[in-house]
């Protein structure tokens, strides 16, 4: 806790005190945030910090193993309210579902006996299931942090299905009035992964493809 304390501390007297006028904008003009960032909980995943975005650039929602439950209007919870807040209220313009490598989430879904003491964790990872045939189906070949990755990996395609059912951010889809990605944060390494519509694979962000070569000229 005084570690916590010290910190509070080290905040007031450099950043804070080197950015007052972003606090006071923020204060008095609210928030405008162009992205909803969705991540895990994990304590090893700081969104700011990874993104370089400075306060007010990120409106974040966290839950274990970034879930986003399907659409079902009997039963929204918080995690529907931040979505309908974002992009309806604040009107984002981006959404990006995060995972990351060495999730515990996607280590309890892959082995359910590990959540045998966990019915509250258990009955949330519940929203994400099919993962688990999905794997079994498509990674029979991984093992290991392969496997963890392959597993993270499609847990975030699974999510943004999932957003997807949303009546009103189809709509703002529809609308082109809101884009979304998938990405994952390999954490040992720094390095995320941007998923590709187009080759269906997690690409690393900011890489360039390369151009094919030209038709040799005969």
């Amino acid at each position: 806790m005084q570690k916590l304390v010290r910190g509070v501390h080290k905040f007031q007297a450099n950043y804070f005190a080197k950015h007052k006028e972003l606090f006071h904008q923020l204060a008095t003009g609210g928030q405008a945030p162009e992205t909803l960032f969705i991540t895990c909980s994990d304590s090893r995943v700081v969104p700011h910090l990874i993104t370089s975005a400075a306060p007010g650039e990120l409106f974040i929602l966290r839950n274990v193993g970034n879930v986003v439950p399907p659409y079902d209007p009997a039963n929204a919870g918080a995690t529907t309210a931040a979505l309908e807040y974002a992009v309806c209220v604040l009107n984002v313009a981006n959404i990006i579902v995060c995972g990351h490598t060495q999730c515990g989430a996607m280590n309890a879904l892959l082995d359910p006996d590990r959540l045998r003491e966990l019915p509250y964790v258990s009955r949330w990872l519940r929203h994400s299931a099919r993962l688990r045939d999905l794997i079994a189906t498509r990674y029979t070949h991984l093992e290991g942090d392969g496997l963890l990755t392959a597993a993270a990996e499609e847990n975030v395609l699974v999510q943004l299905e999932h957003l997807r059912g949303y009546p009103f951010l189809a709509r703002a889809l529809e609308e082109q009035r809101l884009q979304m990605n998938g990405w994952v944060f390999k954490i040992a390494t720094g390095q995320v992964f941007d998923f590709d519509p187009e080759s269906e694979e997690f690409v690393r962000l900011g890489e360039v493809k390369s151009a094919p070569p030209p038709p040799a000229v005969r």
